[in-house]
């Protein structure tokens, strides 16, 4: 049976199209036959409502797995989108505290994926929009970690704090982590200086940038209301396609 996959998608930086990107690749993952389990570490629970779920309704969420100990399998729940989640409520901002003093935290996530088996090819973890014990746990767990980037000028100056951060999980607490690259989002293919953006970032910081860039719409916005990805609200839009590409290109990357 093929090795899972773990890919942490992560930027402390909010509004970067980081939980849009969790959903739609899953989607587009689950659209080529994989399995795909989404774990939304985020305390907002912007993922598990984009996915048609409501945090308030739910008993049990990432933070009984992480905290409590319970089962990972015990938690997740099959969404429309053809994937499973392991969803956040609020509960999961006390989560950061609880472990805060407890040993061994970095390695809470990747104990609770260990128990799911190779159930998945794919986990993809929305890291939650800040450098703290969640995501340093997410990354302890994953193989690669990818960076959504907003191509705008201010938006690339947290990539070097997350770098540091990557490298210290690669010095401590996962040897094998690698960057797998910089995702452009909410890009607007008509300035000469969102594609500016993007080459100073691969010069400065040595990283791939995954193509094609996903193109800024007001698509992307309205498909959390449905709690459905964009691939299922709007099949044949040119950001959901630009998703399946970059679904197609991680998929390559891992073979």
């Amino acid at each position: 049976m093929a090795k899972t996959t773990v890919l942490a998608v992560a930027n402390q930086k909010g509004g970067v199209a980081k939980t849009t990107t969790v959903a739609s690749l899953g989607a587009a993952f689950a659209e080529q036959g994989q399995r795909v389990l989404l774990v939304d570490l985020d305390p907002q629970a912007c993922l598990t409502f984009s996915l048609g779920i409501d945090p308030e309704d739910l008993d049990l969420s990432v933070h009984h797995v992480l905290t409590k100990g319970m089962a990972a399998n015990d938690v997740v729940i099959e969404t429309d989108d053809g994937v499973d989640l392991l969803p956040a409520t609020i509960e999961l901002a006390r989560a950061e505290a609880d472990l805060l003093t407890r040993t061994g935290r970095e390695h809470v996530v990747k104990m609770a994926l260990e128990d799911l088996g190779d159930e998945y090819d794919w986990v993809l973890l929305d890291c939650p929009p800040s450098l703290g014990v969640l995501t340093v746990a997410a990354l302890t767990a994953a193989q690669g970690v990818l960076v959504p980037l907003q191509c705008e000028t201010l938006s690339h100056r947290g990539v070097g704090q997350l770098l540091d951060t990557v490298h210290d999980v690669r010095r401590f607490t996962n040897r094998g982590l690698e960057v797998w690259g910089v995702l452009p989002t909410l890009y607007d293919g008509r300035t000469n200086h969102a594609r500016a953006v993007l080459d100073n970032i691969s010069e400065t910081y040595r990283l791939d940038v995954v193509e094609p860039p996903i193109p800024k719409s007001i698509r992307f916005a309205e498909a959390p209301a449905a709690g459905r990805s964009i691939l299922a609200t709007t099949r044949g839009h040119r950001g959901a396609e630009a998703y399946r590409q970059v679904a197609a290109r991680l998929t390559e990357r891992t073979r």
